[in-house]
């Protein structure tokens, strides 16, 4: 049995994390703007001096930090619902990968807390691995809490930046790209499994390039720690998310969770469903520098193939209905 003090201490993690996905970028731009016109407006002065000079480093490797990756506050959170990392293959360091993580839910909170951080012994599962995740640009623009994301390893997700990770001499190099995207956060319906995929082969024509491995992840229970409004894609209100998206590059959802101090209430606190991230066999893919489209769809299908059957032998272990199945988009 948890303690008092232990149950709230995980209440605590996954709302912290809440708050910082959802508030801490525009926060920490406003108050940056605001010391401008205050007389503290040189510390605002000197900080964008700094993402100036720092400008570049997301798309240079980034600049992770153990003890931000190490803290105990994602223990607790990973305690909450909790979060689980299943192994089904080695991954050997002596070549590199391109991971797929799916689906993206509303917060991406399987794929953070065990490719993040190192609360469930990634390094050690998968030693000689070095897990960079990567992100939209403009999130790594924010004042401040692109320096907090970017403690996380955390790197942009741009041509220039993929290329600069597995180019590096040091092998065992690994990109998490959650390919579906925020377009993909449209569908995190609780008990549905539906991912944008098919047109999704960027990722693909990256790890042709590069010679790098293909690894299908899957975390069960990812869009189970919300409920979510879903609005029919000839809907008005869909068109709006859409054409958001589009402009501003994220997808405006409609969701809820618990309130903070009842389960009975409505509110931003996760529901205490378990979330299991399945690591799949990775795909051996050869060099080509220019792929052609042919070799593009080959291993994109045979992608597709793999996280499917991926799917299906885990999804009754991890709490879904032998009757369900994956949707691709």
């Amino acid at each position: 049995m948890k303690t008092t003090q232990k149950q709230w201490l995980e209440v605590l993690g996954a709302y912290y994390y809440v708050l910082a996905f959802l508030f801490m970028g525009p926060f920490f731009s406003l108050l940056v703007l605001f010391l401008l016109f205050t007389s503290f407006w040189s510390i605002s002065v000197l900080y964008l001096v700094w993402l100036f000079l720092d400008w570049d480093t997301p798309n240079q490797g980034g600049r992770r930090f153990e003890c931000t990756r190490s803290c105990t506050i994602w223990k607790h959170m990973k305690d909450y619902y909790p979060i689980k990392l299943v192994k089904t293959a080695e991954l050997p360091p002596d070549r590199n990968y391109v991971v797929g993580s799916h689906p993206h839910g509303i917060m991406c909170v399987g794929v953070f807390c065990n490719f993040f951080t190192e609360v469930n012994n990634f390094s050690k599962q998968f030693p000689g691995i070095q897990m960079s995740p990567v992100t939209l640009a403009p999130l790594l623009h924010l004042p401040v809490y692109r320096d907090y994301l970017m403690s996380f390893g955390l790197c942009s997700v741009n041509r220039r930046s993929l290329d600069f990770i597995l180019s590096q001499p040091q092998p065992g190099q690994a990109v998490v790209i959650v390919v579906g995207g925020a377009q993909e956060s449209l569908f995190a319906i609780p008990g549905m499994h539906c991912l944008v995929l098919r047109n999704r082969k960027g990722f693909v024509r990256l790890a042709l390039r590069h010679g790098a491995s293909l690894v299908p992840v899957y975390s069960f229970g990812e869009n189970d720690i919300f409920n979510f409004k879903a609005f029919p894609t000839n809907s008005w209100q869909y068109l709006c998310q859409i054409t958001i998206k589009k402009i501003m590059k994220f997808s405006p959802c409609i969701f809820w969770g618990r309130g903070l101090f009842s389960a009975d209430s409505w509110g931003l606190l996760p529901f205490a469903k378990p979330i299991t991230t399945v690591v799949g066999r990775p795909i051996p893919v050869p060099q080509r520098l220019n792929p052609t489209e042919e070799e593009v769809d080959h291993y994109h299908m045979l992608y597709m193939e793999a996280l499917e059957q991926l799917f299906e032998e885990h999804k009754e272990s991890c709490g879904v209905p032998a009757s369900t199945h994956l949707i691709f988009k």
